[in-house]
């Protein structure tokens, strides 16, 4: 890999970081909305005392998890330890339920914090469990900008949900 020093993109750089920050409210926020609503309605598999998992209604497999905070937030360092052990916990958790009901060949677990790491939702924390198979990407997404998604999302919530409940 060649590398190009370019010294005069760090003005760019700074202006995006210290210029554009994300300004979402709560009040402007589909997390802090969500949180207010049905379980039913939002998808919501469960909820803690911190934090409440959601499917992802816009997922990138099949059982696309979030574990949403309560709190308006972007960073972890805004919160308990309490809080960031708990989420902990929810990950555990949401790992079993995934095995459990639909074998996964693996998870991805993570965050993006920021915009510039790729989140969506830059100005509300959340932590995505993301079932993976062998072979569950395909061509589609490069050539047809298109996302093959191999399930039902009121099934996949009906059958979580149940899952969730007996823990």
């Amino acid at each position: 890999m060649e590398h190009l020093y370019a010294p005069w993109r760090n003005a760019y750089v700074q202006e995006q970081v210290h210029g554009k920050q994300e300004t979402t409210t709560a009040q402007e926020c589909i997390f802090c909305e969500c949180a207010k609503q049905s379980d039913d309605d939002c998808y919501i598999l469960y909820r803690a005392k911190a934090w409440f998992v959601i499917l992802n209604r816009f997922p990138y497999n099949a059982g696309h998890l979030l574990i949403v905070s309560y709190n308006h937030t972007s960073t972890l360092t805004s919160m308990s330890k309490e809080d960031r052990y708990e989420l902990s916990d929810l990950v555990q958790m949401c790992t079993e339920v995934l095995h459990k009901e639909l074998a996964p060949q693996g998870i991805n677990i993570g965050m993006n914090i920021g915009r510039a790491s790729g989140a969506g939702i830059p100005s509300h924390i959340h932590q995505h469990v993301l079932p993976r198979w062998l072979g569950d990407t395909n061509f589609l997404p490069v050539l047809a900008e298109t996302k093959h998604i191999s399930c039902d999302l009121n099934g996949m919530y009906k059958k979580l949900k149940e899952s969730f409940s007996r823990l």
